[in-house]
């Protein structure tokens, strides 16, 4: 063992700290060294940490593309450092002569005593041929090459299990790693960034391995375009991505209560508005208005004492492909699914009721499939009840509607719509809502949603958070997953959160969802979800617990074939708009105040 120690002189130590210049006496690498090394014979301890360096010693003859990407995606802390020293392809090719020449005689010494073939001198004359073939050919070059790792550990024993599980992965490759025993202090200095080689334990390789190893390969979901959704934990580079460039822009989020996926939610939001992209929100629980009112968005509380009303007999203009009377059709079967989630259920005999007597409705204010809807006025649910009650068989389902036409009800649904969305950011709020009235409200809503995304094309994402509440009905989960599958038509992107996972995925249409969302995003998960997750999205046991051990804002972000381990991270200014943390709020409630009063 010895102690190196690095000290300044006392007249040395009264320089100004500012110059930096050699000249001063204060080189660069003495404000950047550390104040002594202690080196042992397989460690070196530099300040709270110990560090190892291993050296790779042998290759299997065949290395695979990215053989090297599970060393590089540990979440460990270490240094690597590749040499690459290219040798001159006339000396190799004299030596290759040689050794050609060498392994041929030992081939025919063999064969003139009548021995067996040796399969690994005929695997080897091979190589050696087809090397030299493609020296000459210069479709290769040859390298003399060394891979050194430095792992870093707080204490020798979480340094040996450091170094045992790295060497396990390389054997398993069969590419085998020692430690640079009695030399840590060269190994130390040989994967610093100063390219110098003072280990020098080098393998000749040709070009194809050498390409093999390439550095940049862990798991990355970084693209030219798009907006930031968090850090790659891995590798802590950044995850950029256009949920606009798959093959559909739908995405899920689950996770369970307080682990931010409201969070993540609402800064995927503010980050889309900056790149043209209108928003809808349905929020369950208030939280998106002070984000509405920053962007200077439009913000409605649908409640029964609320002013703000949708008629759901609303009809949107035709396109150019499209007739008016599949316009009509489409919303006629909306509107039954709407009633049977209202009545809890409908009879086959019902639902031929209700199909007749929705078209007599629309009858009733001459509206029929070949009329021009931008110049019509729509019923209410006030004069569907009215033709119940003189149809035959529909005086029940008369019945059953007063409470929404003349009951407690009433206020919510049986009025003309006065709500317009045309602001980049519109939230429909529901949390003064009853619980029993809140699946019909998020329907009507998405129903709403629907007829103004298909009037004009424009790029769009439509926010459904807590979407477990329209998933209860199977008439909702259907709704939603048809509306899923045609979206993309229409430039729109479905974001469905929820924090029940059971339920949403209980339903047949929950899974399916899924699989017409192209981005997926789990975040911290109770243990009770994690197996039903596990088998729908096949994770790993390592990204099992991943997401039980997860903090907030931490998961493992999906998008098309890829997927890492994400971090969700906001500046202070976009934290200040989204947050939920109730301390957070209190504590700009009290700033706002504060500021007001001293402007008085």
């Amino acid at each position: 063992m010895s102690l190196f120690k690095k000290t300044i002189p006392e007249e040395e130590s009264m320089t100004a700290i500012p110059d930096m210049s050699v000249s001063a006496g204060l080189a660069l690498e003495d404000v950047v060294a550390p104040a002594a090394l202690e080196i042992d014979s397989n460690f070196v301890k530099l300040g709270e940490k110990v560090a190892r360096t291993l050296f790779i010693f042998t290759y299997p003859r065949y290395l695979a593309v990215n053989w090297f990407s599970p060393i590089i995606n540990l979440d460990k802390v270490f240094d690597i450092s590749i040499f690459i020293h290219p040798l001159e392809t006339s000396t190799i090719l004299r030596k290759l002569e040689k050794k050609v020449a060498e392994v041929q005689s030992q081939i025919h010494d063999r064969e003139k005593k009548g021995m067996v073939r040796d399969p690994m001198l005929e695997t080897a004359h091979q190589d050696l041929e087809e090397l030299r073939d493609n020296l000459q050919q210069a479709q290769e070059r040859l390298f003399s090459f060394g891979l050194y790792i430095t792992i870093y550990a707080d204490d020798p024993a979480a340094l040996n299990k450091a170094e045992t599980e790295i060497r396990s992965i390389l054997e398993s490759k069969l590419v085998y790693a020692k430690p640079a025993l009695f030399q840590q202090g060269q190994g130390l200095e040989t994967v610093f960034p100063l390219g110098t080689d003072k280990l020098e334990v080098n393998t000749k390789l040709n070009s194809s391995p050498v390409s093999s190893l390439f550095p940049f390969v862990s798991f990355d979901l970084t693209s030219n375009k798009g907006i930031l959704y968090g850090i790659n934990r891995h590798n802590s580079s950044l995850v950029l991505f256009d949920r606009f460039s798959l093959e559909n822009y739908n995405s899920v989020i689950f996770a369970k209560s307080g682990s931010g996926k409201s969070y993540a939610m609402k800064l995927e939001i503010l980050r889309s508005l900056m790149f043209d992209t209108d928003v809808i929100v349905i929020d369950p629980e208030r939280e998106y208005e002070y984000l509405a009112e920053t962007v200077d968005g439009r913000y409605f509380n649908i409640s029964l004492s609320s002013h703000h009303h949708i008629n759901p007999f609303d009809l949107p203009p035709a396109r150019e492909d499209e007739a008016p009377a599949d316009v009509l059709r489409s919303n006629i079967i909306n509107l039954i699914g709407l009633l049977r989630i209202m009545f809890g259920g409908l009879t086959p005999e019902e639902d031929s009721i209700l199909d007749r007597a929705i078209t007599e409705t629309y009858a009733s204010r001459d509206i029929t499939p070949d009329s021009d809807f931008s110049k019509i006025t729509p019923p209410i649910l006030s004069d569907l009840e009215l033709v119940l009650a003189n149809m035959e068989g529909g005086e029940s389902l008369a019945q059953r509607l007063q409470k929404y036409t003349q009951g407690t009800w009433a206020g919510f649904i049986n009025q003309p719509t006065n709500v317009d969305i045309n602001k980049k950011l519109v939230v429909f709020s529901v949390r003064d809502m009853e619980d029993e009235l809140r699946p019909i409200a998020i329907y009507l809503i998405i129903h709403h949603v629907w007829n103004t995304v298909r009037t004009s094309i424009k790029k769009r994402l439509l926010v459904v958070d807590e979407a477990w509440w329209l998933m209860k009905s199977d008439d909702g989960a259907s709704f939603l997953f048809g509306i899923a599958k045609r979206a993309r038509k229409y430039y729109l992107g479905i974001a469905t959160v929820t924090q029940d996972v059971g339920d949403f995925l209980s339903s047949e249409y929950g899974k399916a969802i899924i699989t017409n969302s192209s981005t997926q995003l789990l975040l911290k998960q109770a243990p009770a979800t994690i197996d039903l997750l596990k088998e729908t999205f096949n994770l790993t046991e390592e990204e099992k617990f991943l997401l039980l051990e997860s903090d907030v804002g931490e998961g493992i972000f999906f998008a098309g074939l890829k997927h890492v381990a994400i971090k969700i991270l906001a500046s202070y200014t976009e934290d200040q708009i989204i947050t939920s943390d109730p301390s957070q709020l209190l504590a700009i409630k009290k700033a706002k105040e504060d500021y007001k009063s001293s402007n008085l």
